[in-house]
């Protein structure tokens, strides 16, 4: 071993670091707070600690990857991981030593205290009128009398019991019918997708049908399993994006799918994998199989929606920033790659502009501010924030490049939602002292010995800014008041910083603390947010706005004084301030349960107006003014009585 250090860069928690030369990747995990699994205690001889090497130039952290960065130490990992997956960049972590800058992803079933995926979403009343209805049909055997074919006979009972006509038939279903009638005593379930087309057939046992609705996030994927006859959403399950480990923004994963050979093949299989895991582990929870999915819709900002569907996103990041289709689209699920009921469609919600992609739309249809006269306001927050502002007059949206600051990636300390990852945060402003909440406790720091914190997640971030501003230990514009008399307060090298939990707090055995570049990173997401929505406020000619909903991953999780505070949007009452989670998972289930919604969708999506901030004379201005906290100029009458005088 030598003196030397290297930056080390755990996915998708995004946790990095600097560790020694020679270091396991184990030994890291465990000073940076990853919390990969080792059964055997970094003997070797258990298998879970797998990991893989990621390969190329990583931008965002300014290194390079590469397998020759890291080194074996023993013969277990040759036992353990297959020589396929070696080439692939599989080691175990306790096994192998690094010797350079390397990107390490932790897979779901090797990492510790995983991942807590805040995708919850809102049970609203829903009129059913499923895409797909299953209708039992008892047929009269054929006879030499009456030898018309199967499929003529199931049409003519359809249309006379149902009134349903010229249904076409899915061609892997007509191959196996003759067969299917016959084994069940010519008695079947018919599942109709659309009033349209015949897509499963089989024997009369249940009149139940299931469905998915998915939320595919930058950094999180929902799934959630519906009973398409009654409306109950019977399980949910989620998981990090696997693509994060190609860029934990939009603009990265466009990069690398243009720029890196199978970039988009890539990155297109590994989210098919995903979703294939997350409807087989709703399947699982709520006791039926996989197969048994009927039918599916999918929401996703306009990247995620390309690489879902296997279309380059090239242009995606070249002006004019246009989509390869703004429509809906319905697709079979097996011409994904999916492994549902094998005649099943996915519907796919339609884009509006750009980078406002189907689960703005998802949001819209949940929310239906077309049908409001309030002025309203919609912020999905997330790596790729989205706004929605009007009412029934009139609809515009935007997309602000917020990047994943609050999903605690550009942050020292930051890390996304999992055990340990400081949540909630209190500051005295007199004593400057610091209380905090993780994941996993119920406990703030000041009541338990040692709360195990592992760093700062998107929630804690709101708060760490708003009370670090409140408690005057940064100004208006971001800076330390280094007058301050704490011992929280210190210089480190060329730049000031803010003790949030000392080193016996933690887990990771070292101060987690909140530095000048982190408070710089939560302005930039803030007044990309707030600049937005003033420059759609100007388009509207309006002052005021009546009611802010927060949506996104963890927008039930933020304190709505903290995001007013440092200011996310315009002044509003707090009353009107109402956290409503994941909208676009409420929408895509919406879309799922009700046909209607699907049209209304397809509607609303080519109403509303985008705007295109890139191109607004004022943004960069407006931008700039955001920057401070609340605001360079603006008046917040609605936290008078928060707010610092001067």
């Amino acid at each position: 071993m030598t003196n030397r250090t290297y930056t080390v860069v755990f996915q998708p928690s995004g946790l990095r670091g600097k560790v020694k030369d020679g270091a396991t990747i184990l030994e890291a995990s465990i000073k940076l707070g990853a919390g990969i699994e080792s059964v055997c205690g970094g003997k070797g001889t258990c298998g879970k600690c797998q990991v893989r090497i990621e390969e190329g130039y990583f931008a965002k952290y300014g290194i390079s990857s590469s397998i020759a960065s890291v080194k074996n130490t023993g013969e277990a990992n040759q036992k353990f991981i297959s020589k396929r997956q070696l080439k692939q960049g599989y080691r175990l972590s306790c096994q192998t030593r690094i010797y350079g800058d390397v990107v390490i992803f932790v897979p779901e079933k090797s990492r510790k205290g995983q991942q807590v995926i805040r995708k919850e979403i809102t049970v609203r009343n829903i009129r059913l009128k499923p895409a797909v209805r299953k209708y039992p049909v008892e047929l009269k055997p054929a006879t030499l009398h009456d030898p018309i074919g199967d499929y003529e006979r199931l049409q003519a009972e359809l249309t006379r019991k149902y009134k349903l006509r010229n249904l076409s038939i899915d061609y892997p279903v007509l191959m196996k019918l003759q067969n299917t009638v016959r084994q069940s005593n010519w008695q079947v379930s018919v599942s109709v997708w659309n009033g349209k087309e015949i897509i499963d057939a089989a024997p009369n046992k249940t009149d139940k049908t299931y469905g998915l609705a998915v939320d595919i996030g930058t950094t999180t994927v929902a799934g959630y399993l519906c009973d398409l006859t009654n409306g109950d959403v019977l399980a949910t399950a989620s998981m990090m994006n696997p693509q994060v480990a190609y860029g934990e923004d939009v603009m990265s994963r466009i990069g690398y799918a243009t720029k890196s050979k199978d970039g988009l093949k890539q990155m297109n299989r590994v989210i098919i994998k995903g979703l294939n895991e997350v409807a087989g582990e709703a399947a699982s929870k709520a006791g039926i199989r996989r197969t048994e999915i009927i039918d599916m819709t999918v929401v996703g900002n306009t990247c995620m929606h390309h690489l879902f569907l296997n279309i380059d996103p090239q242009y995606l990041g070249k002006t004019p920033f246009s989509p390869s289709v703004h429509h809906s689209l319905d697709i079979k699920a097996r011409d994904l790659g999916l492994r549902l009921a094998p005649g099943s469609y996915v519907h796919v919600l339609p884009i509006e502009a750009g980078f406002v992609g189907a689960d703005n739309v998802g949001v819209l249809i949940a929310e239906e501010p077309y049908n409001q006269d309030e002025m309203l306001l919609i912020i999905d927050i997330g790596t790729n924030g989205e706004l929605i502002l009007g009412n029934r007059q009139k609809l515009l949206s935007t997309s602000c490049a917020t990047g994943p600051a609050f999903e605690g990636a550009e942050i020292r300390h930051g890390m996304r939602a999992a055990p340990g990852a400081i949540e909630k945060v209190k500051i005295d402003p007199k004593t400057k002292e610091v209380q905090f909440r993780v994941i996993g406790s119920e406990s703030w720091n000041t009541e338990v010995k040692n709360i195990g914190a592992r760093g700062i997640c998107g929630s804690g971030i709101f708060d760490v800014a708003a009370q670090m501003f409140l408690a005057g230990i940064i100004d208006k514009s971001g800076r330390f008041n280094m007058r301050i008399k704490s011992p929280r307060l210190r210089q480190s090298g060329k730049e000031q910083e803010f003790v949030i939990a000392r080193a016996k707090e933690t887990a990771i055995n070292q101060d987690i603390v909140v530095c000048q570049r982190d408070i710089r990173a939560i302005q930039l997401a803030k007044g990309a947010m707030y600049s937005g929505a003033k420059m759609m406020m100007k388009r509207l000619d309006t002052k005021k706005i009546d009611r802010v909903i927060l949506a996104g991953a963890f927008g039930s999780y933020i304190d709505k004084e903290s995001a007013a505070v440092i200011g996310l949007f315009p002044d509003c009452a707090m009353e009107n301030v109402i956290a409503v989670g994941n909208a676009a998972g409420d929408g895509a289930c919406m879309a799922l349960l009700d046909m209607r919604k699907r049209k209304k969708a397809d509607i609303h999506a080519r109403e509303v107006e985008y705007v295109e901030l890139t191109v607004e004379p004022d943004f960069n201005t407006a931008f700039t003014k955001a920057l401070n906290f609340p605001h360079a100029e603006d008046a917040f009458p609605h936290l008078k009585h928060l707010l610092p005088s001067n």
